[in-house]
């Protein structure tokens, strides 16, 4: 069996547990060592000083802006392609992988040019104070410009993981997570760029997981063909797209915009609120990521059991994507509840508001995590079956629908504390409103197996 009958086999028919652990494991260590080395951004930098703190956790919410192109296509075709994967339609998803990967750059390119012309003005926009400032537009000035980078991985992230080769996912983002822990320190301090020496080594590492993709393209190891002339701007490929890359979109704007939120809120209350809080957001990206990581492993399997009809097997993948994800959260939780200021302590020279602040929205964001696997299987599974306007709501529930009332409101009768404790409350909505999506699902999943069962009886006879 060659490697592309075994990406299919284990799409279609290995066990769930094996076809998650096989899919979905590569891609959450990947994603974990990214976020960890966001994490490690975090901790150099913060032995600067918490002016230079504030500017990265600035200036993050913008490139996820940008990187949100690349979720647009890349997340929107692998929904997609996954499901006509399961239908056997494999000359149109190859069309369909081709005009992802072509688009997302373009359309990358001339946001950062945008970013770039009209750059102070946006890092006052996203919170940055004037101590801030001068730091937060010496790191954007590199670090957005390298996100085209980062767009054309995040595209063929999602798109290789569709078609079953997690492994390179997970080699893609090793790499350059491991080589960006150890040009961190490197350029920061031995070279002595500071902020700009984080840009540089975030810049160098996005690089070289680029060529990790581009060498699994040219090596002809993918099932799909990445041409120009297989681009398809058609009106069923780009609406199949943009219906589910559009919420995905959306949903990393609202993630940017809540962390500009928080971001403007902590203004009030000086540097130190800024930092403590960019930390607090880093730390718990380092879970949500992993989770993200696991649950793209899940998307395809649950994209191609309903385009296969095996409503069986979508059923288990979804069961046992809630179990494991649902256990990852619940100690990733505990750890944060319980160590809040041991942890929060090792990014800052010893700034005791900003640990003080740092490590009591620690244990309160810790305690909601726990609810964010069953949280994100759902949200993913509505935009894997195609269900782009569900999808579309539950996605952007945790960021933007129950958060941006609670940020805007809470710190106003609840002062500092409506800012710590404004995303556990978002978080805990969400759950409540993810049980009263899941339950008509369920019900029409079970009315489709009904009739399928019914078409394939009658046949027989």
């Amino acid at each position: 069996m060659n490697s592309q009958s075994k990406k299919m086999e284990l799409l279609g028919s290995a066990s769930i547990p094996k076809a998650l652990l096989a899919m979905g494991i590569p891609t959450m260590i990947g994603m974990l060592v990214n976020a960890f080395y966001n994490l490690v951004d975090a901790y150099f930098v913060g032995g600067l000083g918490e002016s230079q703190m504030g500017a990265i956790s600035v200036v993050y919410p913008l490139g996820q802006v940008v990187v949100g192109l690349g979720l647009l296509f890349g997340n929107g075709a692998a929904s997609y392609i996954s499901r006509l994967l399961g239908r056997g339609y494999k000359e149109n998803a190859d069309k369909v992988a081709s005009t992802a990967l072509y688009s997302s750059v373009s359309a990358g390119a001339v946001i950062i040019i945008i970013s770039m012309v009209f750059l102070y003005p946006i890092l006052k926009l996203l919170g940055a104070t004037d101590s801030i400032l001068p730091f937060a537009a010496t790191y954007a000035s590199l670090y957005i410009v390298s996100c085209i980078f980062n767009v054309f991985n995040v595209t063929m992230n999602n798109i290789v993981t569709s078609e079953g080769a997690a492994k390179t996912t997970m080699c893609a983002l090793l790499t350059g997570a491991v080589l960006n822990i150890a040009l961190d320190p490197l350029f920061i301090y031995v070279f002595n760029l500071g902020v700009a020496g984080a840009a540089i080594a975030t810049a160098i590492s996005q690089a070289v997981s680029t060529c990790v993709y581009l060498t699994y393209i040219f090596r002809k190891k993918s099932v799909f063909h990445f041409r120009v002339k297989d681009c398809t701007y058609t009106k069923e490929t780009m609406s199949e797209i943009f219906k589910i890359g559009i919420p995905t979109l959306v949903f990393q704007i609202l993630t940017s915009v809540s962390i500009s939120l928080i971001n403007n809120a902590a203004g009030d209350y000086g540097d130190s609120a800024i930092a403590g809080m960019g930390v607090v957001t880093r730390l718990i990206s380092m879970g949500s990521l992993s989770v993200f990581g696991f649950i793209k492993g899940f998307q395809p399997i649950a994209g191609y059991s309903y385009g296969a009809k095996k409503f069986d097997r979508l059923r288990e993948a979804i069961k046992t994507s809630i179990l494991w994800s649902t256990v990852f959260c619940v100690i990733f939780g505990v750890i944060l509840a319980l160590f809040p200021t041991a942890i929060v302590s090792q990014f800052t020279k010893g700034d005791a508001e900003m640990i003080r602040i740092g490590a009591a929205s620690l244990r309160a964001n810790g305690i909601s995590i726990m609810l964010f696997g069953f949280y994100t299987v759902y949200s993913s599974l509505f935009l894997a079956l195609g269900k782009g306007r569900e999808g579309f709501i539950l996605g952007a529930c945790r960021q933007g629908i129950c958060f941006i009332p609670v940020i805007l409101l809470l710190p106003i009768v609840w002062g500092l504390n409506g800012i710590m404790y404004a995303q556990p409350i978002a978080d805990m909505l969400s759950a409540a409103i993810t049980v009263f999506m899941a339950i008509p699902l369920h019900k029409k999943l079970n009315e489709m197996q009904k009739q399928t069962s019914a078409i394939n009886t009658k046949d027989n006879d």
